[in-house]
């Protein structure tokens, strides 16, 4: 059993990892350990030490070694004499702040726990184990409710909570985590992934100093600017070795990670909802539950830990037909046309497409309402027949009539203020009363906080997608949320309301998935706005970036392949000059690097020249027969491409060691350059390998791996070397 109770140590153990807690005096969850699978009580680690200013609870009396100031704990709450960072605190029907939860009982069940409305990691039950601890202050009337999953093959460990008022008059959360994680020493590195709308998720890596390092998202969506996923990682440690933590939030709005090096050099690890514009207000018996976070260590450096969330999402999260099926290989209008297209048009695009083997249409914004430009039509979820030349089950007819599949573009979140809808119910918008809304990209943002309106939106929607054969949906979101405010007639309680509109964004897509089965969903939000695994959930690819562009690509997905595994990584060989930012970069390369996600294309293929197009059939062909290698493969960054700015690299190898893909794209050129030798990883020392391009050339695993080969030179910045490497039988 991974989960064990020995008086009051409670141990869980993974396949290589262990978590242990305790119930220490007066009640108190103490936190032991967390890392490489030990035995044994850690208890002994806790050291106890009067320490002056840190305060004590009552109940010690004359014992002032005990401080919640000093000592580790599993869910910290103001109010204890705790001063560091906290995961959770309140206040009561008389405004007066924070509480004091002590330990109650704890029960160990079989199977995942999950979590009603909100995603969770899911498993088999004889996959995972459960164990909830209730925590409770009678005084404050609050019952805290702290649930972990043990998927134990994966060393994945799941932390949630659900926070319960037993008491009749009613309180209000102010701050409600998912979880903390304190360690007794501080000597860790922080990698988080920041950026902005088309350079999202650039890594940086930075060490814990004195003090409190905070990130996070106040925009109504996880955001470009910060990601829920983060990793906390011993100072020596590298990409092969080493000890690390992933921290993965499964949400997909507000949230805060905390991470504080205290008084003492110990660390303190805080995630899970934002605080700001944040108060849930709980009646009798009314809970709160908070998002699940998903936590995994490994010793064994960044690659492994990559490698554990890569199976964790795609077996545990991602849901659905598509989650390890091959995604058909997509053309989408959007930088061929932008909004200048009809139905003629768009046909036009998909007879080409069909030749060169492309298996879906995809038609982007545009097609509904009077939306001709990004400035109206939004919320009039209706085809607009004149522009499509009839009616779209007739366009879907003659492309499916090309043997080909038909996806379409929505952004249901979002009202254009010249729409029909915005006529009929201004009250369903964010707007403050009395002043003038902010706008983003000239739109409104329907209140999602409401059942009433997204009952409308989907059932506006349902009845397009029940009209003829469509089989993809790319649902965007395209600006950050302002102007808090809801029309409901005696709501007052507007710190809940941006929790609920996520809760309503996660009940529209759950509809969508329950409806209709077999429709493959896209997430975005302008891009990477929205890229988290509470999205992953619902979505099983979710796309990367607004930015197309190649190059900038290698270092979007170089950082999103930290947390998130390939299969979830929409990428397309975009036009060129590329429309984010005017560089040429010529298809070939494009083509490896959208390979490196579910693969699609963005331009008129119309427009290449014939030998463009006999480039795209290979690249087609190549794209189906490295599938299974590109996604369930294991997937190795060779060159961080923000450090090493020459050249961009990264192989996927299959697990059982029979075959690598590697992947090399030039950065830069000098004059009498240096060769540059990429050492290959995952392969079997022992055993031969030849390029599948020259089968002459034979090497040893061991000879690739610790040796390299050299990279071919290459006439300028830009060019690229595919090469597949079979093991000899």
């Amino acid at each position: 059993m991974p989960i064990q109770i020995n008086n009051n140590i409670i141990t869980i153990h993974t396949r290589n990892t262990t978590y242990q807690m305790a119930v220490g005096e007066f009640g108190f969850l103490l936190h032991l350990y967390y890392g490489k699978k030990i035995e044994g009580d850690m208890s002994y680690l806790v050291t106890y030490n009067d320490r002056g200013f840190s305060g004590n609870p009552y109940e010690a009396k004359e014992n002032r070694s005990f401080s919640m100031d000093t000592l580790p704990q599993e869910y910290p709450c103001y109010g204890t004499g705790d001063y560091r960072v906290t995961g959770f605190n309140m206040k009561n029907d008389e405004g007066i702040y924070g509480c004091d939860l002590r330990y109650q009982s704890h029960c160990i069940r079989k199977g995942k726990f999950a979590i009603q409305n909100l995603p969770a990691v899911y498993a088999k039950e004889e996959e995972a184990n459960t164990l909830e601890i209730v925590l409770e202050d009678k005084a404050a009337g609050i019952e805290v409710t702290l649930y972990y999953g043990v998927i134990e093959s994966l060393d994945v460990i799941t932390r949630a909570a659900k926070i319960r008022n037993i008491k009749e008059k009613s309180c209000i959360i102010t701050k409600a985590s998912s979880g903390c994680l304190d360690f007794m020493e501080g000597s860790f590195d922080m990698l988080h992934f920041h950026g902005r709308h088309g350079m999202e998720r650039m890594l940086e890596r930075t060490p814990l100093r004195a003090g409190t390092m905070s990130f996070g998202s106040i925009r109504g969506t996880s955001s470009h600017q910060h990601n829920p996923f983060f990793i906390i990682a011993e100072k020596e440690t590298t990409e092969d070795m080493g000890c690390c933590y992933g921290i993965s939030l499964l949400y997909s709005g507000n949230f805060k990670c905390e991470a504080e090096l205290d008084q003492y050099n110990q660390s303190r690890i805080i995630i899970g909802l934002q605080d700001e514009m944040f108060e849930y207000e709980l009646k009798q018996n009314e809970t709160l539950k908070t998002p699940e976070v998903a936590y995994i260590y490994t010793a064994d450096g960044l690659t492994n830990l990559s490698h554990k969330y890569h199976k964790l999402i795609q077996n545990h999260i991602c849901r659905g037909i598509y989650k390890n099926q091959p995604r058909p290989i997509l053309i989408n209008n959007w930088e061929a046309t932008y909004f200048d297209f009809n139905g003629k048009k768009i046909i036009d695009i998909a007879k080409q497409a069909a030749e060169l083997g492309v298996e879906m249409l995809v038609l982007d914004d545009g097609w509904f309402g009077e939306r001709d430009s990004d400035n109206s039509g939004l919320g009039d979820w209706f085809v607009n027949e004149k522009k499509m030349g009839g009616s779209i089950a007739d366009v879907v007819k003659k492309i499916n009539d090309m043997g080909m599949k038909f996806g379409i573009w929505i952004e249901p979140e979002m009202i254009s203020e010249d729409s029909k809808l915005y006529k009929e119910h201004r009250d369903w918008v964010f707007i403050i009363p009395e002043r003038n809304p902010v706008l983003g990209r000239n739109q409104l943002v329907l209140d999602f906080s409401r059942k009433e309106v997204v009952d409308y939106i989907f059932d506006m929607i349902a009845n397009i997608l029940k009209q003829t054969n469509i089989e993809y949906i790319k649902m965007d979101m395209n600006r950050s949320i302002a102007n808090v405010y809801t029309a409901v007639a005696g709501k007052q309680n507007y710190g809940t309301i941006l929790y609920h509109y996520v809760l309503g964004v996660y009940d529209f897509l759950e509809r969508l998935n329950t409806r209709f089965p077999h429709i493959l969903i896209e997430g975005c939000s302008g891009g990477g706005g929205r890229f988290d695994s509470g999205m992953l959930y619902y979505t099983p690819q979710i796309w990367c970036s607004d930015n197309t562009d190649a190059i900038d690509r290698i270092t979007i997905q170089y950082g999103t392949s930290f947390g998130y595994p390939i299969s979830t990584v929409g990428a397309h060989v975009s036009a060129v000059p590329n429309h984010q930012t005017g560089r040429s970069t010529n298809i070939k390369t494009r083509g490896i690097v959208a390979m490196a996600g579910t693969f699609g294309y963005e331009l008129d293929l119309n427009t290449l020249t014939l030998e463009e197009k006999e480039i795209v059939k290979q690249q087609i062909n190549n794209c189906k027969k490295y599938w299974n290698l590109i996604h369930n493969g294991l997937y190795y960054r060779l060159v961080n491409p923000q450090k090493q700015h020459d050249i961009g690299a990264w192989e996927f190898a299959s697990e059982d060691k029979s075959e690598a893909l590697l992947n090399v794209v030039t950065l830069d050129t000098h004059c009498n350059a240096y060769v540059s030798y990429i050492k290959l990883k995952g392969l079997e020392e022992k055993a031969w390998y030849y390029m599948e391009q020259d089968k002459e050339k034979v090497y040893s695993g061991s000879a690739l791996m610790y040796g390299g080969i050299p990279i071919p030179k290459m006439s300028n910045e830009y060019q690229s070397w595919q090469v597949h490497f079979v093991k000899v039988k």
